[in-house]
């Protein structure tokens, strides 16, 4: 009995301090102090150990709007990242597929073998994260908003309680934060005259032609670009409506044709290209 009455307590103490937090977010908005009362607000109903965002438009590199990093680890969450890795980011892909608003994880939007890339091994894992949620929503022309909400390794993953709780309050999240960052839209540069992405590849695939020029045809580059993010040969082969096996065939003419022998040197050659020119376009 006891049990049973204390859980209406601690849901009426939680939504007091929830409707506390989000009064004093309300009066930050326009202010350097909104995006971390915002976060405070998220931390009454799930526990966070990082929160970030970014800011995403066609094929520009993105913009960092905040982040709870120390020092040491901004340069692996945002200063590599920015370089180039976000590419392969399952976030940034689909923004790239205009998804709909809302809360989702990454293992509900990331490709089949996702845990299986190298983008994963090599650089994810790097991140010690055991656990990420992200809200997305748009703003005027286009731009894509994330905000990411991560565990560390430390932590266990978000609850399906956390996650549901999270997910009711997405209209109210996006909307403060859409007046925040109403401006961001500004901070890049004004493509609507330029050629529009025709495709959920383009960008990475336009990344991996100019790496390696005319050694790959225009098939090998959409599956290289494809294996790079993480599809399995299956996935790959459905999306460009090809059978597994002469996937598999075109993987094997490029290791052949880069002189390489597995996805994980593909992703060092393409990871050490991205980061040494910045990631620039």
């Amino acid at each position: 009995m006891t049990a049973q009455t204390k859980h209406p307590k601690n849901e009426s103490a939680e939504s007091t301090a929830w409707m506390t937090s989000l009064a004093q977010t309300i009066d930050l908005i326009g202010t350097e102090h909104f995006a971390d009362s915002l976060i405070r607000s998220m931390k009454v109903i799930a526990n966070i150990d990082y929160a970030q965002a970014y800011a995403f438009y066609q094929n520009e590199r993105p913009v960092c709007l905040f982040h709870t990093f120390s020092p040491e680890k901004r340069v692996v969450y945002v200063d590599d990242y920015i370089k180039g890795p976000y590419l392969l980011d399952p976030f940034f892909k689909a923004c790239t597929r205009k998804i709909s608003t809302g809360l989702y994880r990454i293992r509900d939007i990331a490709p089949d073998r996702f845990y299986q890339s190298e983008y994963y091994r090599s650089y994810y894992n790097q991140t010690g994260l055991s656990d990420e949620i992200c809200y997305t929503f748009y703003l005027d022309k286009g731009v894509a908003v994330v905000i990411s909400l991560l565990r560390s390794g430390d932590s266990s993953r978000f609850t399906a309680r956390e996650f549901r709780k999270l997910s009711i309050i997405v209209p109210v999240i996006v909307s403060l934060a859409k007046r925040h960052w109403h401006d961001v839209p500004n901070e890049f540069e004004d493509n609507s005259s330029a050629e529009q992405l025709t495709d959920n590849h383009s960008q990475i695939e336009s990344k991996v032609s100019d790496m390696f020029g005319r050694r790959l045809t225009p098939r090998e580059t959409q599956v290289a670009a494809q294996v790079l993010e993480g599809h399995s040969s299956d996935a790959i082969g459905k999306d460009l409506g090809i059978s597994e096996g002469t996937v598999r065939i075109h993987r094997r003419n490029i290791y052949a044709k880069l002189r390489i022998s597995s996805q994980q040197e593909l992703f060092s050659i393409f990871f050490k290209n991205i980061t040494s020119i910045g990631g620039s376009s």
